[in-house]
């Protein structure tokens, strides 16, 4: 058991307190009280049944409390019938000689803190095999049992001469006739006040208790909240002691009083606490329960609106879709039988990201005859708040497909996270009228390839990934030129670099290649575009394609290290470098190069220009290059962001046989800043 020096301190609430006073609880640690409860504590496998005992303690001292405040108010016949109750069993069977042993110890003892932190010792010594919440229950039940009965006598009861002669025995006149009630009235209130503070601590420490079963990984909250366990029951017990000394005082008409306040104070502060740890345990609880419920109805899922009900409101009522199409709000039954793209985001998604689906949108709404294609947008908001709101309305105004408008964290948000891997990024989820997923992300493949890849299912992916033409969807949008080189078949030169000697440098051979008499002669036509740093939209239109392209390629058994995923690997690999280089003719990759080996190839055209009236323009570069790059070898270094979805443990060299070693970057780029509302 972790030991926690509590922040909340009654030492300076108490005169003189900290001097002498090594048993006075108001004046020592949490670390030291814990360490004397925990020396009672016995681990046992014996099991004690509390609840059916907490349920007949809950109904006897709601009763009681409930008649003493209406003596309190003057109203000596209460009536009981709209009082709280819980079903109790009829065959309970009480414990009656342990409870009895723990009323003796409480039993007219002297007031002082000292003397409460020794007889609450003893009773813990009693119940030293029993479990926590246990300890404080029996204690609570010894005293409902003292106080109920004098309370019940306190009840008029004009011709029961045996309950008026009892009552003479426990003294009740002493609280109860008029003028003396007048004279305790305060300290009667009091008393009454912190026993149901009191007993709202133990129901929440019986409650918490309950949650235990629950694993930790699932729940939590529960770790906070279990550790103070034994000194909450510490403080319920040792308040409880109070309270029995503060009656006796009273009914003995003692000229010394048991102080409460102190007692109140934090039993309050641990009440609150409770709650707040209940509160969270019962949420994350509820949250669990839909998590399994959500993955046992995706194991066989049968229509996709019932799907998404149960993963977006799980047992609410389904709220209403915003249709960006028509600018109203539909029920969710229009996606019944349909395939349904789940567009997953947080509010930070970029318009770049929100283009990316519009296209597709739009592509599917003039290829999508049948109408059976459709885009929900799920926000993944935890908490909302105003400025939230406005976000979302601003990017929901932008939407021209269905949208879920519902200000609460998604029903199955641990789901989408532990099972589809939602990491912030956007994410495409594709799943069919029924509600199977086809592809856990489809994001990726879009942003790839856009519509080319409909209808974006794993299988869709699997025909993609042999395709040599990767650069077309990734470069064409860059500028409207290249779109004509690719028809042209062309031979094109993508390159850039963070050193500007470099790029300089190969700008330099690369148009005297392309401006070679030789190979104009020979009908080759090269063209170079520059993916500059400086053009920024330019520069992460691409490398963000180029990194989409790898996720998609990522979950490749590290031995199919065909030629495209090589090639994509490596040009993932030049982002950062001094120099890189992509050739292509027309569409179709004809190889990547790092900036050492490709400049030296172009730069050194006129030691292999002989081969290309043999061997053709391309092989004759290929060959060069390959032979380049095995004299000037060279580590290679991939830098992947942790998007949504799994990143694959082993990942292929795409310039050597090994697997590659992984290492954890943090980086913060600020040029590329989001929007801090959506945070």
């Amino acid at each position: 058991m972790a030991s926690h020096t509590s922040t909340f301190s009654l030492k300076s609430l108490i005169p003189g307190g900290g001097e002498g006073h090594e048993h006075n609880p108001l004046t020592m640690s949490d670390d030291q009280i814990l360490e004397q409860i925990i020396s009672t504590h016995v681990h046992s496998d014996t099991k004690f049944d509390v609840g059916p005992l907490f349920s007949h303690v809950h109904n006897t001292l709601t009763r009681s409390t409930y008649i003493v405040d209406g003596v309190v108010q003057g109203n000596s016949q209460v009536s009981l019938e709209h009082v709280d109750y819980k079903n109790a069993q009829a065959n309970f069977s009480s414990p009656l000689c342990t409870l009895r042993q723990i009323s003796s110890e409480m039993q007219c003892k002297p007031p002082g803190e000292q003397v409460a932190h020794k007889t609450t010792m003893a009773i813990l010594g009693k119940l030293s095999h029993y479990e926590w919440d246990a300890k404080a229950v029996l204690t609570l039940a010894a005293f409902a049992m003292e106080h109920g009965e004098f309370w019940l006598l306190a009840q008029p009861q004009p011709n029961d001469l045996l309950a008026k002669s009892v009552a003479m025995l426990k003294r009740v006149p002493v609280l109860t006739k008029p003028a003396s009630l007048q004279k305790h009235r305060q300290a009667i209130v009091e008393l009454n006040s912190l026993t149901k503070s009191t007993l709202q601590v133990i129901e929440l420490i019986f409650e918490l208790e309950q949650f235990s079963s629950y694993d930790t990984k699932d729940v939590p909250a529960l770790v906070a909240a279990t550790e103070q366990i034994p000194l909450d029951v510490y403080w319920a017990i040792i308040t409880i002691v109070a309270i029995v000394t503060q009656v006796d005082c009273l009914i003995t008409e003692s000229e010394h009083r048991q102080e409460l306040s102190h007692y109140g104070q934090k039993i309050n502060i641990i009440l609150s606490k409770l709650r707040k740890h209940n509160t969270l345990c019962r949420q994350q609880i509820e949250v669990t329960r839909i998590y399994y419920k959500i993955r046992k109805t995706m194991q066989t899922p049968t229509e996709i609106s019932e799907v998404l009900k149960l993963l977006i409101f799980s047992s609410d009522v389904p709220k209403p879709l915003y249709d960006g199409a028509s600018k109203t709000t539909v029920s969710i039954d229009v996606l019944k039988k349909k395939n349904v793209y789940l567009f997953v985001s947080t509010l930070d998604i970029t318009d770049e990201e929100l283009s990316v689906v519009l296209k597709i949108h739009e592509a599917i709404e003039t290829k999508n005859q049948t109408d059976q294609y459709k885009i929900l947008w799920v926000p993944m908001v935890e908490e909302w708040t105003e400025q939230l709101r406005k976000r979302f309305e601003i990017l929901k105004a932008k939407m021209a497909f269905f949208v879920v408008e519902h200000f609460g964290s998604v029903a199955g948000f641990k789901y989408m996270k532990e099972e589809w891997q939602f990491k912030k990024q956007a994410m495409v989820v594709t799943m069919n009228h029924q509600g199977k997923i086809l592809h856990h992300n489809a994001f990726h493949l879009i942003h790839s390839w856009g519509i080319k890849a409909f209808p974006f299912t794993k299988t869709q992916e699997e025909e993609m990934h042999t395709c040599r033409q990767w650069v077309a969807p990734i470069a064409s949008q860059m500028h409207p030129q290249i779109g004509t080189w690719f028809e042209e078949e062309k031979y094109i030169f993508f390159y850039g670099g963070h050193d500007k000697d470099w790029v300089l440098q190969f700008n330099k051979y690369a148009t005297a290649l392309a401006n070679d008499a030789f190979l104009k002669e020979k009908k080759i036509f090269i063209e170079l575009f520059h993916v500059e740093k400086e053009h920024k939209h330019i520069f992460r239109r691409f490398w963000r394609g180029i990194e989409s392209l790898f996720h998609t390629k990522a979950h490749k058994s590290a031995e199919e290290n065909d030629d495209v995923t090589k090639e994509v690997k490596k040009m993932l690999s030049y982002k950062h470098e001094s120099g890189w280089a992509l050739l292509s003719k027309g569409s179709e990759v004809i190889l990547t190069g790092h900036g050492t080996t490709i400049l030296k190839t172009v730069a050194e055209f006129e030691k292999w220009k002989e081969f290309v009236v043999t061997k053709g323009f391309e092989w004759s570069f290929k060959e060069y290059h390959e032979n380049a790059a095995k004299a000037l070898h060279r580590c290679s270094q991939l830098e992947v962001p942790n998007i949504s979805g799994n990143l694959p443990e082993r990942i292929r060299c795409p310039e050597c046989p090994k697997t590659m070693e992984v290492y954890i970057t943090y980086k913060c780029c600020h040029d590329e800043a989001t929007p801090n509302s959506a945070r």
